[in-house]
C-alpha cells in the first residue's frame, strides 16, 4: 500500500518545464534517433507499440472483441479483434493505427506543458502493463517487459530533472517519428508490397483509394508534429510568424 501511495504521489507531482534551449536540444536528439539508420529499428518499436495500442484501444471503444497483439522482430505488429468484417467499427479500428503516434505525442506534449512529465512516465508504465495482458508472442512479451522495466526504473530511481528529460525525449520521438512509417508505407505501395496494410484494407472497405488514405495519414502526422512543436517550443514558432504575416 505504501508503494502505491508513493507512486501516486510521484505521478501527481508537478515539475517546472525545462528551459526552451534544453527542450530544443532534446528535440534534436529525438530527430537523430529517428533519422539515424542504426537507431531507427529500436526507435520504430516505440512507434509500433503506439500504433498497435491505438488499434487495440479503438477496437475496445467500438465494441469489437480484442483477441491479441503481436510485436514482431522486424518492428511490424498486428492487432487481432473479432466482430463484423466491415462497417464503421472496423474502419475506425484500422484508421487510427497510423494516427496513433501523432495523437499520443500531442497528448504527451499537453501533459508536459502542464508540468506532469513524471506522471507521463507512470502512465506509460501503466499502459505497457495493460498491453502485456494482450500480447500473444514471445518477442512482443520481451519487448514490453524490457520497455516497461526501463521506464519504471527511470520513474523510480532517476532524479526528477532526468525523468523530465526522458519524458520530453519520448514525446519528441513520437511526434518526429509519426510521419516516417507513413512514408515507408507509401514507398511499399509503389513497389506493390502493401497488400495487407491498413490502407489496403481501408480501401477495400470504403472504396477510397489507398493512396488517399496514405496521404491523409501523412498530412495528419505532419500536422501533429507541427502542433506538438508549437506546444513544446512556442518561441520557435513565434520566430517564423513574421514570414507569414
Amino acid at each position: 500500500m505504501e508503494v502505491i501511495t508513493e507512486i501516486w504521489r510521484r505521478a501527481t507531482t508537478t515539475q517546472p518545464a525545462p528551459s526552451p534551449r534544453l527542450v530544443g536540444a532534446i528535440a534534436v536528439l529525438g530527430l537523430v534517433l529517428v533519422l539515424y539508420r542504426r537507431c531507427w529499428p529500436v526507435t520504430r518499436l516505440l512507434v509500433t507499440i503506439t500504433h498497435e495500442g491505438a488499434h487495440a484501444l479503438a477496437a475496445l471503444l467500438v465494441g469489437r472483441r480484442l483477441t491479441g497483439i503481436r510485436l514482431n522482430s522486424d518492428t511490424s505488429g498486428l492487432t487481432v479483434s473479432r466482430g463484423r468484417a466491415g462497417g464503421p467499427g472496423m474502419i475506425i479500428m484500422l484508421g487510427v493505427g497510423y494516427l496513433g503516434p501523432a495523437f499520443a505525442g500531442l497528448g504527451a506534449a499537453a501533459m508536459l506543458v502542464a508540468g506532469h512529465s513524471i506522471g507521463l512516465l507512470w502512465l506509460l508504465v501503466a499502459l505497457l502493463s495493460l498491453m502485456l495482458l494482450l500480447i500473444r508472442n514471445l518477442y512482443g512479451l520481451l519487448v514490453l517487459l524490457v520497455a516497461g522495466a526501463v521506464v519504471f526504473a527511470i520513474s523510480w530511481y532517476l532524479m526528477p530533472a532526468w525523468q523530465s528529460a526522458v519524458a520530453y525525449l519520448i514525446t519528441w520521438v513520437l511526434l518526429i517519428a509519426a510521419p516516417k512509417p507513413v512514408v515507408e508505407l507509401i514507398i511499399q505501395r509503389r513497389q506493390g508490397r502493401d497488400q495487407g496494410s491498413d490502407v489496403a484494407q481501408l480501401s477495400r472497405l470504403t472504396g477510397i483509394p489507398a493512396g488517399l488514405w496514405s496521404g491523409f495519414f501523412l498530412v495528419c502526422s505532419l500536422a501533429g508534429l507541427g502542433l506538438g512543436t508549437a506546444v513544446l517550443l512556442p518561441g520557435l514558432i513565434a520566430l517564423f510568424r513574421p514570414m507569414f504575416s
